[in-house]
């Protein structure tokens, strides 16, 4: 039995999707927002708000469909956008709170998450984060922004991103030391 792929060239779709037509723009939709949802949820706690966002992200890709150049991954455009979004939502929802309090000299020492953890006990963890916290974590360690790019993109100053990711590096190893003590516990 032959099998035959819908499109298989991304480029061509994005095209077909940008002049408008609606079954590209659902393939486009269908290959990329398992992704993109996981993405917004890093920084949304509530899954319906995080999939509210995320399509109010797909509403912009295919609005500026026309802005992709092509030069780079569009699945690296796509979630830039829907990291934007996320930041857009969060500011909107409530006021972004960072704490003021400016660390020196940390080290960049932090625990390595183990593998006996599933992704949902990880994202529970992450989601424990005090929001500032949770943002730049997400930010610098999951997308891979630098220092200077979140403190443009939060309006803040790069010590307090430095900060933040220090202090959430910091709250994320107390919470794994607690989490593999009552994993020890449990398995005895």
């Amino acid at each position: 039995m032959k099998i035959i792929t819908f499109y298989t060239n991304e480029k061509l779709l994005i095209k077909k999707a940008a002049s408008g037509r609606r079954e590209a723009q659902q393939w486009l939709y269908e290959k990329h927002s398992p992704k993109m949802l996981s993405i917004c949820r890093q920084y949304i706690k509530d899954i319906q708000f995080a999939e509210d966002v995320m399509v109010q992200g797909f509403l912009k890709v295919f609005t500026n469909l026309n802005n992709f150049k092509h030069e780079g991954s569009f699945e690296g455009w796509i979630r830039k956008i829907m990291v934007r979004e996320c930041i857009t939502y969060l500011r909107k929802s409530q006021p972004i709170i960072f704490d003021g309090e400016v660390l020196e000299n940390h080290s960049q020492d932090y625990v390595s998450i183990g593998s006996q953890l599933e992704v949902g006990e990880i994202q529970t963890l992450i989601d424990g984060l005090p929001e500032g916290y949770r943002l730049v974590f997400g930010l610098y360690a999951l997308e891979g922004y630098k220092h200077s790019e979140i403190a443009e993109m939060l309006q803040i100053s790069e010590s307090t991103s430095k900060s933040q990711l220090f202090k959430a590096r910091k709250r994320l190893q107390e919470q794994l030391k607690v989490f593999e003590m009552s994993e020890r516990m449990h398995s005895k």
